[in-house]
């Protein structure tokens, strides 16, 4: 116990500087491998913490590594700051209002999500310090969580290869220790590359690529029957091939998202669209070119590091809301749909409430009907014993990926969550650091569970980063 309150001390003596950070980051949205402005205000306060600093990680000029200590195990938190497009919302109103028409913004909290991790690296470094224990810790600045899997390419790179443990959160409703499931994707564009010609004079004469595109969106949606209940294929047109409609379109691009319960069946999935992008080629005598754009694999859970966490949590308890904080969550849910309202309840088994916020630690092994995504954070599991936990940033039943969230993102009930969860980000750091057994429990998991399946990056050899993915 004495210990636990020596790092949360830490924590609140480093939390002013990290709040700050993550408002900033806030104001200055910057979507996938755009994160300029981001990545250097991380790489700024990771100097001025003490930091040793790597910049343009595994080639990325928007990936960023902070590093303190020496000797010893390796702990990394994992950080975010990528938002998203068309998100665009003022801070504190619980109505539309965009700051820019258009703009980004961070509907996934991920402003949050990398300064409570920095905040975490940083209080470990500092009771590192004070108690002279060997051991690093280290911040990773990660660009391009979403569909960009920067994280994958990091650890194709070899950027975590020797880490001992990784730890991460990400917000939500409520406090838990987020359920190791997602689901593998791979991203990838189909370019149609036809002739163009007169619409009504030659038709004859053209061979349409948007045709094609059109056509692979048929033969995939008929693929839907018989594919796994728990895939998934979504897609969105990048390039319909110009807007006059009396030209036949000589070229179109679709860009994919193919995701599967499991590595293997996602690559199943994704070589039955490439048929199928073929087969729209064949019909429409185009040329058909495929690009995989990215790719991430399912995560891979580690049980002690859960249970570890999970003890941490419930010693904590939740954060600690006030009646302004839950007053502002209930304006918030006032915009959501009823059934908005009601998934979150759903996903931990339980009967709705009425609650703003969340009072309560959600337990381990609640019975759960998840809604699943897909994170790069799941590559990093199968290189090195991972763990991450949700907070309730946002109010119960806000969708992620929505204005609500950034309406929030700089809230005090999310200032509240993201203090709270690096307090258990960093004690469970300090309780894998300071007891080797449970380190060997939590490397011995891990080596059970890869040696049952070995990991297969899911980005082929030849692929690089896609720097250019946001500019369509």
């Amino acid at each position: 116990m004495d210990n636990r309150l020596d790092i949360w001390r830490h924590v609140d003596a480093a939390r002013e500087p990290l709040i700050a950070l993550a408002d900033r980051v806030w104001a200055i949205p910057e979507v996938c491998y755009t994160e300029e402005r981001s990545c250097a205000e991380h790489a700024r306060e990771l100097e001025a913490q003490g930091f040793r600093v790597t910049r343009s990680v595994a080639g990325i000029p928007t990936a960023v590594i902070g590093e303190a200590g020496e000797g010893g195990p390796v702990i990394a938190f994992l950080g975010e700051y990528d938002a998203l497009p068309g998100l665009s919302q003022e801070a504190g109103i619980a109505e539309p209002r965009p700051i820019e028409p258009g703009g980004h913004g961070h509907g996934c909290g991920h402003n949050l999500l990398g300064s409570a991790a920095m905040l975490a690296a940083v209080a470990m470094k500092d009771w590192l310090a004070e108690q002279g224990i060997p051991g690093r810790v280290r911040y990773y600045g990660c660009p391009a969580e979403e569909g960009g899997a920067a994280k994958t390419f990091m650890v194709r790179d070899g950027a975590f290869a020797d880490v001992d443990v990784a730890i991460s959160w990400h917000p939500h409703s409520f406090w838990e220790v987020f359920p190791p499931i997602s689901l593998a994707n791979t991203r990838a564009d189909f370019t149609f590359h036809g002739k163009a010609s007169h619409a009504s004079a030659s038709p004859h004469l053209g061979r349409s690529a948007l045709d094609a595109v059109e056509l692979m969106s048929v033969g995939v949606n008929y693929m839907r029957e018989h594919m796994p209940s728990d895939a998934r294929v979504h897609y969105a047109i990048l390039d319909a091939g110009g807007i006059a409609p009396n030209v036949v379109q000589a070229h179109a691009r679709v860009r994919y998202s193919i995701r599967a319960a499991e590595l293997q069946g996602m690559l199943e999935l994704v070589e039955r669209v490439r048929k199928i992008a073929e087969g729209a080629a064949l019909m429409t005598e185009t040329r058909m070119e495929m690009r995989i754009v990215s790719a991430v694999s399912n995560i891979l859970g580690n049980r002690p590091l859960e249970e570890t966490m999970q003890a941490i949590m419930e010693e904590l308890g939740p954060p600690n809301f006030d009646d302004a904080d839950r007053a502002f969550a209930a304006e918030i849910r006032k915009t959501l749909a009823p059934e908005d309202l009601a998934a979150p309840w759903q996903v931990i088994g339980r009967e709705p409430s009425d609650a703003p916020l969340a009072d309560f630690t959600v337990p381990l092994d609640a019975p759960r009907k998840p809604l699943i995504g897909s994170t790069d954070v799941a590559d990093v599991s199968w290189v090195v014993p991972t763990v991450q936990a949700h907070a309730p940033s946002i109010a119960i039943g806000t969708p992620l990926h929505t204005w609500q969230v950034v309406a929030q993102g700089k809230s005090a009930h999310a200032h509240k969550a993201m203090v709270h969860v690096a307090k258990a980000m960093a004690a469970t750091g300090m309780a894998v650091l300071r007891d080797p057994e449970l380190m060997a429990r939590v490397k011995a998991d891990h080596a059970a569970r890869t040696a049952k399946t070995p990991y297969v990056c899911p980005i082929p050899d030849d692929v690089e980063p896609p720097l250019d993915m946001s500019r369509v």
